[in-house]
């Protein structure tokens, strides 16, 4: 069964992938044995994660772009499946919950909850239909969104965010039924994750605390808690699984 995770000779595209979860993920499918587009809107940081894969051994190419541009998405998956053949795995990562989208729903303007679904649920459909060629025409074609516990459950004063990362869930599903069975699509939902976007949150005594009372693994997750998932369902291993999402949220949604 070890052999199931073996992801030798397929190419993964991984947005958001140039820092914390996104990081993490593009670091361990590598280390699975994929070839791996790192894509985030910052060149530095890409190209870092690019640079370390390589470093591990692994391939990896650099590219940058913003998932909310239609030609730059376009132009990433041209060039992967140019330099390598074909894209066989999907990880839409790519997502934001800025300050002037939180608070109560009164005091969110249209526009923050345009941007918010902009990036987090039209950007993962951008990037997963101009990827559409190359998936369904691989051998073991995969498509992981990276969710939320805000796409399973409601949160306070994070509307734009809880209503994309319930989209995405649903979008996941349903992709999957259109892609059957060539392709599977499958969502991972993490919890409260530690990363520099959590810093702040986690630095708040009160708050932490909070989010600890709620979660029954009592802490955050380290991004790699994520990353792993991520794998299972890019592999083999998960080959009998489609439409589903993940919950890695320390139990957060059991209760």
């Amino acid at each position: 069964m070890t052999d199931a995770f073996d992801l030798e000779g397929r190419v993964a595209v991984v947005t958001g992938g140039g820092r914390g979860i996104g990081r993490a993920i593009a670091l361990e499918l590598a280390a699975a044995g994929a070839a791996v587009v790192p894509t985030a809107r910052t060149s530095e940081e890409v190209e870092a994660v690019a640079a370390e894969i390589e470093a591990r051994g692994g391939t990896a190419e650099a590219s940058v772009a913003d998932v909310t541009d239609g030609d730059a998405v376009a132009a990433v998956i041209e060039r992967a499946e140019a330099e390598f053949g074909g894209i066989d795995v999907v990880v839409n990562n790519a997502g934001v919950n800025p300050d002037d989208a939180l608070g109560r729903p009164e005091d969110i303007s249209t526009e923050s909850l345009e941007d918010v679904l902009a990036v987090n649920l039209e950007g993962a459909f951008e990037v997963t239909t101009a990827a559409a060629e190359s998936l369904l025409e691989s051998d073991g074609g995969a498509v992981i969104n990276v969710a939320s516990v805000g796409g399973l459950v409601g949160l306070p004063r994070q509307h734009p965010y809880v209503a994309s990362k319930h989209g995405l869930v649903g979008l996941t599903k349903s992709i999957a039924l259109d892609w059957a069975p060539e392709v599977r699509v499958n969502a991972v939902a993490p919890g409260y994750v530690s990363t520099a976007l959590t810093e702040e949150l986690e630095a708040n005594e009160r708050l932490r605390q909070s989010i600890l009372d709620r979660t029954p693994l009592e802490r955050f997750a380290a991004p790699e808690e994520i990353a792993g998932p991520v794998v299972f369902l890019a592999s083999d291993a998960a080959g009998y699984v489609t439409g589903e999402c993940l919950a890695a949220d320390g139990g957060w949604t059991a209760r």
